[in-house]
C-alpha cells in the first residue's frame, strides 16, 4: 500500500477568489522571508526559515479561484538528513465551492510518512495551512514566519 501524502483540508466562509488570493499572497500566511514572485504561473521564489529551511518553488499549475501548483526546485532542510528531501516534491492547493463556503485541500505530494521531515514538516504544515493562511482566510491577518 502507497504512503498517503501530507493533507490538510480547510472550509471557510470565503470565496473561492479570496482564499486564491490569499494563496497567493506567501508573505502573509508563509513567510516574510521571500525573495521572487509568487502569483503568476512560471513565477519562482524561494522562502527561508532562519538557517532551518530554504526552498525554490516554482508556480507550474494557475487555475484561478481553482488550483495553484508549486514544484520544490531545490531544498535545504538543514534538521535532517538528506537535506534536499524536499526537491522534486510538489505542493498542491486545489480549491472547491462548498454549499456557501469554499474548501481548500492542501497536499505536499512526496511528505509521506517514510521521509526524514515528515514529523516535524507536518508539524510546520499545520501551523501555516491549518493555522496561519486559515486566519489570514476568516481573520484577514495570518502569522507568517514563526
Amino acid at each position: 500500500m502507497k504512503a498517503k501524502d501530507y493533507t490538510a483540508i480547510l472550509t471557510v466562509n470565503a470565496t473561492p477568489q479570496e482564499v486564491f488570493q490569499h494563496i497567493n499572497n506567501v508573505t502573509l500566511w508563509w513567510t516574510d522571508e521571500l525573495k521572487g514572485q509568487s502569483k503568476k504561473l512560471n513565477d519562482v521564489f524561494t522562502v527561508q526559515f532562519a538557517d532551518m529551511h530554504v526552498s525554490t518553488q516554482k508556480i507550474i499549475e494557475l487555475i484561478p479561484d481553482q488550483k495553484v501548483v508549486w514544484l520544490v526546485t531545490d531544498s535545504n532542510l538543514s534538521f535532517i538528513q538528506d537535506k534536499n528531501e524536499w526537491t522534486n516534491t510538489s505542493i498542491h492547493f486545489d480549491i472547491t465551492s462548498q454549499q456557501n463556503k469554499t474548501q481548500l485541500q492542501f497536499t505536499h505530494v512526496g511528505l509521506v510518512p517514510e521521509v526524514e521531515c515528515y514529523k516535524d514538516c507536518t508539524k510546520g504544515w499545520d501551523y501555516y495551512i491549518k493555522g496561519s493562511l486559515f486566519k489570514l482566510v476568516t481573520e484577514g491577518k495570518g502569522t507568517p514566519g514563526l
